[in-house]
């Protein structure tokens, strides 16, 4: 299917010359949109690439989602070395059965390199990167293609079909603040009737000074408040505890402002807690991605104002009953903060 690529690179170069025309600045617009997809089963997960023009560099600067939360239950855009499959659109449940059903061939979003870069849910608005600051793509990145995964949660009826997506705003002018969007992600398993805390926590061990810009909260229908903080422990073995951000994750799942801006340094730690209430549930959750399993994410924005961003763009803690804050050795835990909503 390397065609595919080909073809979808020169509708890549023709609409950089078409932006152009049409707005008279450097600030163009790309549409990343499914082809024409029919959503044959319930749960179903589907990427499609783009291939990014291999001798430029360019600098995603924000996203205008197209889909509704009716159609779309959630999105994600991965920056891939190389994508999952050759083929225009394949089934990409990472966390589905691993067998594929026949009609589609089943891969990852990425082979190699995966970055997450943006992701969307319930509805949420569109978002622009501060100025100066851009995710780089291309020539001197190693993301050298583009992945948006959708997830539909519902089968269409018939041979309907969807092209929802984003359209990426970009620009070939150098920002001087590169953009990376780091993932805290705990497993683990929910009991029935109760209130329960996924906990996930990773260490910054690279020399690199990140800047927080927004955050994001990702559960299913069981979480009731996702909170993130930056962690820095002191000369007495105290830790401190600096919240980033807190939101009901059913509300909508776009980037709010991190409520610090206070750069993360090496040495620091990043948190996440998500509570989940299944007081009205007779079973057991587990974590997976369909709807009756459950997920806990943040997701931090940052950007670096030297270099480039960190390698490490994700950290997964294996969550309850195996780990929490506590095993993980963090201590002065603000438990009522973190755990409760706004009042």
């Amino acid at each position: 299917m390397a065609n595919n690529h080909m073809l979808r690179n020169v509708i890549f170069l023709v609409f950089v010359l078409f932006s152009k025309v049409i707005w008279g600045t450097d600030l163009k617009k790309f549409p990343l949109l499914m082809p024409d997809i029919n959503p044959y089963k319930d749960e179903f997960y589907v990427c499609t690439p783009i291939k990014i023009v291999s001798d430029k560099n360019f600098y995603i600067v924000g996203f205008e989602p197209n889909a509704t939360m009716n159609v779309v239950h959630h999105m994600l855009l991965f920056g891939c070395t190389t994508p999952g499959s050759d083929s225009s659109y394949w089934d990409c449940g990472e966390m589905a059965e691993s067998e594929s059903d026949g009609k589609l061939q089943k891969a990852t979003p990425c082979n190699s390199g995966n970055h997450v870069i943006y992701a969307w849910a319930r509805n949420a608005k569109p978002l622009k990167l501060p100025k100066d600051v851009g995710f780089l793509v291309g020539k001197d990145s190693p993301i050298k293609y583009l992945v948006l995964q959708i997830h539909y949660s519902k089968k269409f009826p018939d041979s309907r079909t969807d092209n929802s997506g984003l359209f990426l705003l970009y620009t070939q002018r150098p920002q001087s603040k590169l953009a990376a969007v780091l993932l805290l992600a705990a497993g683990g398993r929910i009991p029935p009737k109760a209130v329960t805390f996924m906990d996930v926590e990773c260490k910054i061990n690279e020399n690199k000074v990140i800047y927080p810009i927004a955050y994001r909260t990702h559960t299913h229908s069981l979480g009731r408040v996702v909170s993130g903080y930056r962690v820095t422990r002191d000369e007495m073995d105290v830790d401190h505890w600096h919240l980033l951000g807190k939101r009901d994750p059913l509300t909508p799942q776009m980037f709010y402002p991190v409520f610090d801006r206070t750069p993360i340094r090496q040495g620091d730690k990043v948190a996440a807690r998500c509570t989940m209430d299944s007081s009205s549930r007779n079973r057991f959750t587990e974590v997976g991605p369909t709807n009756n399993d459950e997920m806990c994410n943040f997701y931090l924005l940052v950007y670096v104002e030297y270099g480039t961003p960190l390698e490490m763009t994700s950290c997964y803690d294996m969550g309850p009953p195996n780990t929490s804050w506590e095993t993980d050795q963090l201590n002065n835990i603000p438990e009522a903060e973190a755990s409760s909503p706004f009042k």
